[in-house]
C-alpha cells in the first residue's frame, strides 16, 4: 500500500471514530460528565471528540478504550483480521480485584472473570440494586452471596441467577481469594465492573 493510500486509510478511519465514539457511550448509558470523571478527558473535548469536530489522539483512545472495555482496534472499528480471539486484558482496579472481559461485541449481555482478594467473614456488605439479572458461575474458591434475606456461600461448580432488583452484594470470604464467571447486562456492567472486592 503506497504512502498516499496508506494516508487516506487512516484518515478515513479517523474521522469514522467520532460516531463511534459517541455509539459506544450511548449503548452503555453513560453520559459526558461521567466518562469525563472515569477519563480524565474534559466533557467539552469528549463531546468535540463524539462530533468528529477534533480528531483523537492516542493518549484519548487508551483511556476511552479502558472505560468502555474494548481494544483500540474495537475503538476505532479497524478492519477484522479473521482472528475470533479475544484480547483478554484485565480492567484496572483500585481494589486488588481483577476483571477481565470475555466477551467483545458493544451492547447486550457481557461475559466477565471475576477475580476477588481474600475476603473478611465479618464484611458488612452494602446491598445494591438495579435493573436486569446477573448469573454467576464459581470457578474456584468461595464466593459469597448476600441476596435479600439470604447470605449464601458458593462453592466451585455451583452456579446462581437472580433479579438484581433484588438487593444483592458478592464477595470473597476469609478462606482466600474467589474466582468466578458472570454473565451481566448493560446495568450489571456499570454496577459490577467498577467496584470494589465485594461487588454490589
Amino acid at each position: 500500500m503506497d504512502t498516499e493510500r496508506a494516508r487516506e486509510l487512516t484518515d478515513r478511519t479517523l474521522d469514522a471514530v467520532g460516531p463511534r465514539l459517541k455509539q459506544l457511550r450511548q449503548r452503555r448509558e453513560i453520559t459526558l460528565i461521567d466518562l469525563a470523571a472515569e477519563t480524565g478527558i474534559s466533557t467539552s473535548t469528549l463531546s468535540r471528540l463524539e462530533a468528529g469536530l477534533r480528531r483523537p489522539t492516542l493518549e484519548q483512545l487508551l483511556p476511552l478504550a479502558r472505560a468502555y472495555g474494548v481494544t483500540l482496534d474495537e475503538l476505532v472499528d479497524a478492519p477484522p483480521t479473521g482472528d475470533p480471539r479475544i484480547n483478554m486484558r484485565p480492567l484496572p482496579t483500585k481494589d486488588g480485584s481483577t476483571v477481565v472481559p470475555l466477551s467483545r461485541r458493544p451492547g447486550g449481555i457481557q461475559a466477565y472473570k471475576f477475580v476477588l482478594p481474600v475476603g473478611r467473614d465479618d464484611a458488612t456488605p452494602a446491598l445494591r440494586t438495579h435493573e436486569g439479572f446477573d448469573w454467576a458461575f464459581v470457578l474456584n474458591g468461595r464466593l459469597r452471596l448476600v441476596l435479600g434475606e439470604l447470605d449464601l456461600i458458593l462453592e466451585p461448580g455451583e452456579a446462581a441467577e437472580f433479579d438484581t432488583r433484588t438487593p444483592h452484594w458478592f464477595g470473597a470470604t476469609s478462606s482466600g481469594p474467589v474466582e468466578f464467571l458472570s454473565l451481566v447486562g448493560k446495568q450489571g456492567e456499570r454496577a459490577h465492573v467498577r467496584t470494589a472486592p465485594g461487588l454490589d
